[in-house]
């Protein structure tokens, strides 16, 4: 009796299975559509989607609801699977009825400028009900971290792993827009003017935190209306003969160059350092103060001519989203004489956030393309009031190097060596391998990054080419500093092979190695990295990378938990 009532039980919790897979396949596929409605501001589709994806997802949490399934779930081996089928259920169906719903009914032109100004009593309703989706979406959250992934088959574990995720993202995403609309009143002068620079950093001469920081322009907010003033060049600044404090584990990887040229603050991938040098050389060149510093790379501004269309700077050029970064980074260099190029760029920049701030732009593409670029690390903001700047640090937008990891962390940065505009020509790749547990609580990891150039042997002229530090003025040469993870330590390094001599340092409980890597046109160049963890039971880790013209090539692979 007892054996025929379990084979009945089990065979029902298979059917059941079956049919909760299915019905959570098709709302995975129906999240991604309503993802891309909102995204492209399709309200009427996403309504409709919304409405699939909650019979759907009600379907699988119906499945895995009744008797025999809770019966199931308390048996070995196959009960951690069914409970977590049924969490990942609960998830998905709570997340379709609540947190997704109450997300299409955020008025979202209310984070955007319309006609050179912010709404800011609008932006206070938008922050309310981005406020309640996010709380949402952070209780599904911590409920979805409860779920023990150890025992689980690959299956249920890899279903799992992508929604915790799909959610980790989700929630980055909510959090940070709901402290945007706390923070922009005061960032737009509601309480006051507002001055921030707005830095271009340029790609084609790169350093850690994207690119030198080349032109600027002083952006004024004043109760929400925003307007472009004074532009100019780093290169206007000069060079400072008595050194800015710089940091002093900056200083033993980078010496005093930080604080002495606005081109070099950078060199650290830790923006707020960088932000709060160039704010003090920028008060010293002209006696004003700003309230903050902006930084974005030519690829933003391609994202955004997305979202606006195509502006005509001054000169006549026509910039787009499929010409910016080769006219910004290349052209412009092979065209113009050397004093027309940081006014060019001043303008460029200027010219596409004017448009941003005037030309009636639909809300969905410009949060895309802020979103995106924030993302890459692209877009960067430092503020110079403390209680402003506490709130910024957890996001990707300060550009804080971290002293502790959730997830081993590894980092690499580039920093241009040849005093030279080549950066535009280099093609980069970076693998990272979760490898062996050691019995201290660490883990090995194996980095392996892969410069590759495409400049061509000759044709370039001297603005491109440079000081030529490399020896020949095509070959390019990158400084590559590899940052371990917090409490961890960088080991064997290698350059094609070889043993090579390395820089070592560390910055903010990080152990940095620095490696130069020299790269003739046509030729690919592999550095090898050893590296160990702090302690961690985790089987995964992640890249932290320069943002460059191009993107990475990157590949992470993943091992089980130390403790399975």
């Amino acid at each position: 009796m007892v054996g025929s009532l379990l084979a009945g039980v089990t065979g029902w919790v298979g059917f059941r299975g079956w049919q909760a897979r299915a019905h959570l396949v098709n709302a995975a596929g129906l999240a991604g559509e309503l993802s891309a409605h909102l995204v492209g501001g399709d309200t009427d589709r996403a309504q409709r989607t919304l409405a699939a994806l909650q019979v759907q997802s009600g379907a699988a949490r119906q499945a895995t609801a009744d008797p025999g399934w809770w019966t199931a779930q308390h048996t070995p081996y196959a009960g951690a699977n069914l409970a977590a089928v049924r969490q990942i259920s609960i998830a998905v169906d709570d997340l379709a009825r609540q947190a997704f719903p109450a997300l299409l009914r955020v008025d979202l032109g209310g984070l955007v400028p319309r006609e050179g100004r912010l709404d800011l009593t609008g932006l206070r309703g938008v922050g309310d009900e981005l406020v309640e989706v996010d709380a949402i979406i952070q209780r599904v959250r911590t409920e979805l971290s409860t779920v023990p992934a150890d025992r689980l088959v690959g299956q249920v574990r890899e279903a799992l792993q992508e929604l915790r995720a799909e959610i980790d993202r989700l929630a980055t995403m909510t959090s940070a827009a709901g402290k945007a609309t706390r923070l922009l009143p005061p960032l737009l002068g509601v309480d006051g003017t507002r001055r921030y620079l707005l830095v271009s950093q340029n790609s084609a001469e790169l350093r850690s935190t994207g690119g030198m920081f080349g032109a600027y322009a002083v952006i004024r907010a004043d109760k929400g209306r925003i307007e472009m003033g004074d532009q100019g060049a780093s290169s206007g600044m000069g060079m400072f003969a008595t050194p800015l404090k710089v940091p002093a584990e900056q200083r033993v990887l980078w010496g005093e160059l930080p604080g002495m040229y606005p081109a070099d603050v950078n060199l650290s991938p830790h923006f707020p350092t960088a932000a709060a040098l160039y704010r003090e050389m920028y008060r010293r060149h002209s006696g004003d103060t700003v309230d903050g510093v902006l930084a974005v790379d030519p690829v933003v501004l391609s994202y955004l001519l997305q979202a606006t269309g195509p502006v005509r700077v001054p000169g006549g050029v026509s910039l787009s989203a499929e010409n910016a970064v080769r006219t910004l980074l290349s052209d412009t260099y092979q065209k113009m004489a050397p004093k027309e190029q940081d006014t060019f760029f001043a303008a460029a920049a200027a010219t596409v956030f004017d448009t941003l701030f005037t030309r009636n732009t639909h809300p969905n593409g410009l949060l895309s393309a802020f979103s995106r670029s924030i993302q890459e690390r692209r877009i960067l903001f430092w503020s110079a009031h403390p209680e402003e700047q506490r709130v910024f640090d957890e996001s990707r937008m300060a550009g804080t190097l971290p002293e502790q990891d959730t997830v081993p962390t590894v980092g690499v940065f580039l920093n241009d060596g040849s005093g030279a505009k080549l950066g535009y020509y280099l093609r980069q790749a970076a693998d990272l391998t979760v490898g062996d547990c050691h019995a201290d609580g660490r883990r090995e990891l194996h980095l392996r990054v892969t410069l590759r150039s495409t400049a061509p042997a000759s044709g370039l002229t001297e603005s491109v080419l440079g000081l030529a530090q490399a020896g020949d003025p095509y070959t390019v040469r990158t400084l590559v500093s590899v940052y371990g993870p917090a409490g961890g330590a960088v080991l064997d390094t290698r350059l094609d092979g070889t043993e090579t001599s390395v820089g070592n340092g560390t910055e903010r409980r990080r152990q940095v190695a620095t490696v130069n890597v020299e790269t003739g046109p046509g030729d690919t160049r592999t550095l090898q990295v050893s590296l160990l963890t702090g302690k961690t039971d985790s089987g995964t880790a992640e890249l932290w990378l320069t943002p460059t013209a191009t993107p990475w090539t990157t590949h992470v692979v993943t091992a089980p938990s130390c403790t399975q």
